[in-house]
């Protein structure tokens, strides 16, 4: 078999010219001051004291607001281990996606294959999961603002411009955010709309890439005051990420022995080699990329209490070639011979609703996401070595019955629909006995297309009304889950405080639709197997798979935080976390049942010289059940068991 080496994480930069536009403008409109006492409007002159303590503040360790726990509070009162990047840092590492601040959030690591699809982990927490489209839902829960993010196979790679802070919750964060969340949550919080002031900026840059070629980035905000109670704030960017990987010229020759299974006199013969190049598809940093997109909220407050806050974002992303290389051929070259690009587009509008019934806090919100891919791939190292080293190349011809180049490449379409809804209450935060309470409902599907495609292939041996697809795969996934959840926590002294929490939650898992081969290629999988009587869907030729899961289950919480003084905390922690079940596609197996994380942990957070250094940290055991694994069975197809 051929070594791929992924280079994803690997691209590297040289910036040539950073240019900003317009370094924050900000442009202020201040009402008149008008004093009661005339004392008032005097100026006093700075003392020595006041400017050496001035100068002392300024190297202080900055407060960072987080909502972590659906409140606002100091990070560092916050008994969760985290790890949070604001503005400030997001801007001074010149963060612009994903693998960027991924980079900076130690708990996290990302496996990445092509621009925009990504899968994400947390303390180590995986099993094998390869994002495959009938695999195991992620482990790590990502979310923009209110509204997860996270779709069936991985997570949307937004653009990382115009944004407060980016939050990693380590460990399970079960019983406020749910299914997905298993290991650890995610939460990128936008900037929002000021009616108070006109802000904007605008940046440009130019790099260049190692090896490589050369490009760009533009990206800018406004910030529009409608007037005293509402605003919009406009985001765009454009980016283009040069390649760096060379496809060159080589010849591949298939060759191989018939098979016993055709017959005398063939059988054990050599097969008539065919010989194949990839000139047409030469050229040098062919793995480039470009990502477009924009951001748009309008917030208006409708009095004191009560504010609505629309919000829509999109972006496009289409990559070139792959981000690996084959060490056999030269470093960062491979040798391809069919086309390889990924095109991924996403839209998701959002409403967030906050206001007060009494002193209590409300907040609803909806989304809707809308994401679709279309891909293709270059499957013709891994279908070179099968057809060889097995003789199925022998039977791989056209409607003549002359023996083709049998290398197969890939045409999909994925498209994601996603929708949740969540309603909570809060009580006043400075209660003794308070609570985060809420229901959750959230809806998604994956409508799968995959054709494994070989060209010029007879029409006995593709799947009946898909010319030249060996195999298909024509399927509806979904995935559904609803909870009630909430968390209390109680002052036991002005020191010791204790929270309980728990989430009840349904899952409705299911799989349907059409997955194999034609007739005149498999007698055990594909349209050999169509249930009868005969059930269309979406343009397959039968249907051969149809199965649903549910399940009911709850998760827990117990923590207990004490306060040695105002800048340094002590914590305890049990908490659970769960990813949901599935369907495998191969009907004859049975589903895949949820998988559960226990966390023990025991935590600090501290500040010490007068807020000049910072020390936090946690030591922690993570007990993981029944968790879910995949591995290749039969015919190559993904089987997902639990341990």
């Amino acid at each position: 078999m051929k070594k791929i080496r992924n280079t994803r994480s690997g691209r590297r930069h040289a910036l040539i010219a950073r240019l900003p536009l317009a370094a924050a403008i900000h442009l202020a409109c201040f009402a008149p001051a008008f004093a009661a006492d005339a004392d008032q409007n005097q100026t006093t002159a700075p003392t020595s004291a006041d400017n050496a303590k001035n100068k002392n503040s300024s190297h202080e360790l900055q407060t960072i607001t987080v909502t972590a726990q659906k409140r606002t509070e100091n990070a560092q009162d916050v008994p969760i281990s985290m790890d949070v990047l604001s503005t400030d840092t997001l801007q001074q590492m010149n963060v612009a996606d994903m693998h960027d601040y991924v980079k900076l959030l130690p708990s996290v690591a990302i496996q990445s294959l092509y621009l925009g699809f990504s899968q994400v982990y947390m303390r180590g927490v995986a099993s094998g999961s390869n994002g495959n489209h009938s695999g195991p839902l992620p482990s790590v829960g990502i979310y923009l603002d209110e509204e997860p993010i996270t779709t069936i196979q991985g997570a949307l790679d937004m653009n990382i411009y115009d944004i407060e802070r980016v939050e990693a919750l380590a460990g399970p964060q079960g019983t406020l955010y749910g299914a997905s969340s298993e290991s650890g949550t995610i939460r990128i919080i936008t900037n929002k709309p000021d009616p108070s002031a006109f802000s904007a900026s605008a940046s440009a840059e130019l790099n260049s890439v190692d090896n490589g070629g050369v490009g760009y980035v533009t990206q800018a905000y406004v910030n529009l005051p409608i007037s005293s109670n509402s605003a919009l704030r406009l985001v765009g960017w454009s980016k283009t990420d040069a390649g760096y990987i060379d496809n060159v010229y080589g010849t591949r020759t298939y060759t191989g022995t018939y098979p016993a299974g055709v017959g005398a006199p063939l059988a054990g013969t050599p097969i008539p080699p065919i010989t194949v190049n990839n000139a047409n598809r030469v050229k040098n940093n062919y793995n480039d990329a470009d990502t477009r997109g924009a951001r748009a909220a309008l917030k208006v407050n409708l009095n004191e209490d009560w504010s609505i806050l629309p919000s829509i974002v999109g972006q496009t992303q289409h990559a070139n070639g792959i981000n690996a290389f084959d060490p056999h051929v030269g470093d960062l070259q491979v040798t391809h011979f069919y086309p390889e690009n990924f095109d991924d587009r996403w839209v998701q509008a959002a409403l967030t609703v906050k206001g007060k019934i009494g002193n209590f806090d409300l907040t609803y919100a909806v989304a809707h996401l809308n994401r679709d891919d279309h891909y293709a791939q270059d499957y013709s190292d891994y279908s070179f070595w099968y057809d060889t080293l097995s003789g199925y190349g022998a039977y791989i011809h056209d409607n003549n019955g002359n023996l083709i180049n049998p290398a197969q490449h890939i045409l999909g379409i994925d498209k994601y629909r996603k929708t949740s809804n969540e309603l909570r209450i809060a009580s006043p935060q400075q209660d003794r006995l308070r609570f985060v309470a809420g229901v959750f409902d959230e809806r998604q599907s994956h409508d799968i297309n995959q054709q494994y495609i070989i060209d010029g292939l007879g029409s006995d041996l593709s799947v009946t009304g898909w010319p030249n697809t060996l195999w298909l795969t024509q399927q509806l996934r979904k995935d559904d889950d609803s909870a009630v959840f909430g968390e209390v926590n109680y002052d036991l002294t002005d020191k010791l405080t204790a929270t309980v929490g728990a989430r009840r939650y349904h899952t409705d898992n299911g799989l349907k639709g059409f997955y194999g081969f034609a007739p005149g290629y498999s007698s055990s999988q594909g349209e050999a197997t169509c249930f009868t009587p005969f059930v269309p869907f979406e343009g397959a030729p039968c249907m051969d798979l149809n199965k649903d899961t549910k399940e009911n289950g709850t998760l827990g919480k117990v923590n207990l935080t004490y306060k040695l003084d105002a800048d340094k905390m002590l914590y305890a922690t049990w908490s659970q976390g769960f990813r949901p079940g599935g369907i495998n596609r191969r009907g004859s197996l049975p589903p895949y049942q949820s998988d559960k994380l226990d966390n023990y942990e025991f935590g600090w957070k501290t500040e010490w010289l007068d807020h000049h250094l910072l020390w936090n940290g946690a030591v922690f055991q993570e007990n993981w059940k029944n968790f879910q694994f995949s591995l290749l069975g039969q015919n190559g197809l993904t089987e997902i068991r639990n341990a």
